[in-house]
C-alpha cells in the first residue's frame, strides 16, 4: 500500500491541488466522505465550532479522541487525519502515545502544530511508523501568547525562521505542512523549496492545496468568518427560516405530522 508520504509527494509532483475540509461528527464525516478530497481534518478547530470555547487552548485529547472516533465511523473512502492538541507532543514519549490514540480513534495520521521546537517529538511519531502533517504560520494553540490571530512572515527575520522550520519538517519525512496565515510570497517561496505539499488557510492561493473549517465555507457559524473565506451557501439562514416556518406551522395548526402510521 502506498504510503501518505509517497502519495501526497506523488500529487504535488503531477500538479494535483488538494482540497480538504474539517468535519468533527458522525453526519458531517458521512457526508464530505467520497466527494474527491484529498483528506478530512479532525481539527482542533473543534473547541471553537463545536464547543463554544473562545480558541483552541481548551481542546484536549478526550475531545479529540471522542470526535475522531465519531467522524471515523462515517468515512470509509477518504484520510483522516486528527489534530495532536496542545500539550500533546510536551514530551516524544508524550507525543507517541497521543498519536497512537488518535490512530486507534479511527485516524490514519495526526497533525502537529510547530516548527524545529517540537522536531524531537514529529520525529519520534514518526519513528513509529504514524505518519505526521507538519502545521506553521500562525499556530492557534499558542494564539494566547501571541495575543491573536496575524499574518506571519511579514518580516524577513520572522520569514526566515518559518522557512528553517519547514525545511526541517520536509527533511524528518511530514506528508504534508499546513501553512496558517502565511504571508502569500513565503508561502510560494516554501512551496518551491521543499517536496511535502502545502496545505494553504490564509495564506494566498498558490499553496499547493487549500483547506477550510467546513462550517465556514457553508455558512453555518454565522457569528464569525474569517476574511479569507467566501461562503458557498449560507445555511445557518436557511436553518433558521426552516425552523421558523415550522414554529409557525404549529403555532397556527397547519404544520402537521405524516398521517401514515407506520407498522
Amino acid at each position: 500500500m502506498i504510503s501518505l508520504l509517497e502519495s501526497f509527494k506523488t500529487k504535488k509532483k503531477s500538479g494535483h491541488r488538494l482540497a480538504s475540509l474539517t468535519a468533527y461528527d458522525y453526519p458531517m464525516g458521512r457526508l464530505l466522505d467520497g466527494l474527491g478530497l484529498d483528506f478530512i481534518l479532525v481539527g482542533d478547530s473543534l473547541g471553537m465550532v463545536i464547543l463554544g470555547h473562545a480558541d483552541t487552548t481548551s481542546v484536549t485529547m478526550d475531545d479529540m479522541q471522542y470526535h475522531t472516533a465519531a467522524v471515523a465511523r462515517g468515512v470509509s473512502q477518504t484520510p483522516l487525519i486528527a489534530d495532536l492538541p496542545i500539550h500533546a507532543l510536551d514530551t516524544p514519549e508524550l507525543a507517541v502515545e497521543n498519536a497512537r490514540q488518535l490512530l486507534r480513534a479511527g485516524a490514519v495520521a495526526v497533525k502537529a502544530e510547530g516548527g524545529r521546537e517540537v522536531l524531537p517529538a514529529i520525529q519520534s511519531i514518526l519513528s513509529e511508523g504514524m505518519p505526521v502533517m507538519g502545521h506553521l504560520g500562525m499556530l492557534p494553540q499558542r494564539v494566547r501568547e501571541e495575543g491573536g490571530y496575524r499574518m506571519k512572515g511579514k518580516l524577513p527575520a520572522q520569514a526566515e525562521e518559518i522557512r528553517l522550520d519547514a525545511l526541517a519538517l520536509d527533511a524528518a519525512g511530514v506528508f504534508a505542512i499546513v501553512l496558517e496565515l502565511v504571508s502569500p510570497p513565503l508561502a510560494i517561496q516554501i512551496s518551491k523549496a521543499i517536496s511535502a505539499p502545502t496545505i494553504g488557510i490564509g495564506s494566498g492561493p498558490d499553496c499547493d492545496g487549500q483547506i477550510l473549517v467546513t462550517h465556514d465555507l457553508l455558512g453555518l457559524f454565522p457569528w464569525f468568518t474569517p476574511g479569507f473565506v467566501k461562503p458557498k451557501v449560507q445555511l445557518a439562514d436557511q436553518i433558521e427560516n426552516a425552523v421558523s416556518e415550522f414554529v409557525a406551522g404549529i403555532r397556527e395548526g397547519s404544520e402537521k405530522p405524516d398521517s401514515e402510521i407506520l407498522p
